[in-house]
């Protein structure tokens, strides 16, 4: 379970996840590698630390490092808009108390949750970099600096595909910065250095090391492979910079994995590489735009490999193709899996998803995928990839209630199955009207290789590396023992009861 390291109203308080902030932020303040954004900061304000280590490589002291770095770093508190039902609260009230209310609202709770969190200034003139969460909702925004000041800010920019928010402090003025690594070389062992604002309390400064890289298991982003930190990190953190010994941030303080809602030494920070790709666009636009190809993909694993004939359990294979996307302009369809993108191999649905995102808009990207046992390549012309609420939308698929009154089922088969044909009513609840085919399965056998595959309730579309529609049982059965005679897995294409349909690969029993 993980906990929010921001300080939040109650409500979001009860939340076992602690989203932080997915993107370590940009390299903008006295960056010598490239052109900056931000070309109005001045070298003389940028924070240099030298590197504190003694002898064999251990650290003699952290002082010097956080005494230099502190300065940078600040809290963040913000009035969060009042949601509906909260505007709504006073109407609700019985008449006496509600028109007191009215005419003396500042006696009454607060209507308007709060948030407090962590972030860093990355140029003099006061631009900051915190998590999405913190300042998601936003009505006003305070930043309190380290030497007590309290200047408001204003939004920049957010992107919630990274967790990562970038804020100007209003006002003017010159400000201590801290600059990002961005071609970090840490490895697993090397030490880290938290500066931020937990529980409330400013300028907490905590150490450890990085205990993973890579990760790719935690939180539900794809866009970040997180950095794995044993430095103690709790709520309030979030937004916080993680330093290596030379004083350069080197990812943003971002989730806990916790059991219990305290620090239990696993903590999860955005690499800056990753964080300033994504500051640098919030800071020229306000927005981040990212490569789309137009399609659900989900892993290829070792059974739907072996089902269709790949040697390794490599690529991302298609579930569906958005209608008129450039993917179904350039003829991909369900069921071809993607091997390489722009000539880069493609690990799983996760890393091509990635690589997609990465990707300009507007330009051909080389696509090559199997289809049918054969390799092919299509040339795709990226279009922008839409929000994640107006791709949640498009997925969403109703809930099916399979009745008792359907046509009956069969036996069990070599899967473990049982099936009946689909309805038209079955049709309608799942959104199949354009679909070929289709088995509703209505009984699975303990034990059985589906047990834990599938449920009642969900459709079988297709059977085979062919992706033949399966309109009957025997249908089903004819590949399965297809399957059987070339030792392989049935592939089968299942539409579930919430979600896009996808692939599943089963071995049959023998004999």
């Amino acid at each position: 379970m993980s906990d929010k390291t921001s300080e939040t109203n109650p409500a979001k308080m009860m939340k076992s996840m602690l989203v932080a902030g997915a993107a370590a932020v940009t390299a903008f303040a006295g960056f010598a590698a490239a052109p900056t954004l931000l070309a109005e900061r001045a070298e003389a304000q940028r924070i240099a630390v030298p590197a504190v280590a003694a002898p064999g490589g251990a650290p003699a002291s952290f002082a010097d490092l956080i005494q230099r770095v502190s300065p940078a770093v600040v809290s963040i508190s913000v009035r969060q808009k009042a949601s509906a039902n909260q505007r709504t609260d006073v109407e609700n009230l019985p008449p006496g108390l509600e028109e007191f209310m009215r005419r003396f609202p500042e006696r009454g709770p607060s209507r308007a949750p709060t948030a407090l969190g962590s972030g860093f200034i990355v140029a003099e003139t006061g631009t900051v970099v915190t998590n999405n969460h913190v300042v998601e909702d936003a009505e006003d925004i305070t930043i309190r600096l380290s030497d007590g000041r309290e200047l408001k800010a204003e939004l920049v920019g957010t992107d919630p595909g990274t967790d990562l928010a970038v804020l100007k402090i209003q006002g003017g003025g010159r400000f201590p910065y801290v600059t990002f690594d961005r071609n970090p070389s840490v490895r697993v062992g090397d030490w880290v250095v938290a500066v931020g604002n937990p529980f409330g309390l400013d300028g907490t400064a905590t150490a450890g090391i990085i205990s993973a890289k890579g990760r790719r298991d935690y939180g539900n982003s794809s866009y970040v492979d997180f950095i794995q930190i044993d430095a103690p990190i709790n709520r309030g953190n979030s937004g916080g910079p993680a330093f290596d010994l030379k004083g350069n941030v080197v990812g943003v303080n971002s989730a806990i994995f916790s059991p219990t809602g305290g620090n239990v030494g696993i903590g999860f920070a955005i690499p800056s590489d990753t964080a300033a790709r994504i500051v640098d666009q919030l800071v020229s636009s306000g927005r981040v735009t990212r490569g789309w190809l137009g399609v659900q993909v989900q892993p290829v694993d070792r059974e739907i490999a072996a089902s269709i004939g790949l040697r390794d359990a490599k690529g991302a294979i298609i579930g569906s193709v958005t209608p008129g996307s450039p993917a179904a302009a350039a003829g991909l369809q369900q069921g071809d899996v993607i091997l390489t993108f722009n000539g880069q191999a493609i690990e799983d649905s996760r890393d091509l998803t990635q690589k997609v995102g990465q990707s300009p808009i507007g330009r051909d990207a080389r696509v090559e995928y199997q289809r049918d046992g054969q390799r092919r390549t299509a040339m795709v012309r990226l279009g922008e990839r839409p929000s994640e609420r107006q791709l949640a939308s498009a997925v969403e698929t109703p809930n099916p209630d399979v009745g008792a009154a359907a046509p009956s089922a069969t036996q069990m088969n070599a899967l473990g199955l049982a099936v009946r044909t689909i309805t038209a009513d079955d049709r309608r609840r799942l959104s199949l009207d354009g679909v070929e085919g289709g088995l509703v399965i209505t009984g699975i056998e303990d034990n059985s290789a589906m047990a834990e595959r599938a449920g009642i309730g969900e459709v079988i579309i297709t059977a085979g590396p062919e992706r033949k529609p399966v309109r009957t049982a025997e249908d089903l059965n004819l590949a399965i023992e297809t399957a059987q005679r070339q030792n392989r897995p049935v592939l089968l294409q299942v539409q579930g009861r919430n979600g896009p349909a996808r692939f599943i690969a089963v071995e049959p029993k023998r004999g």
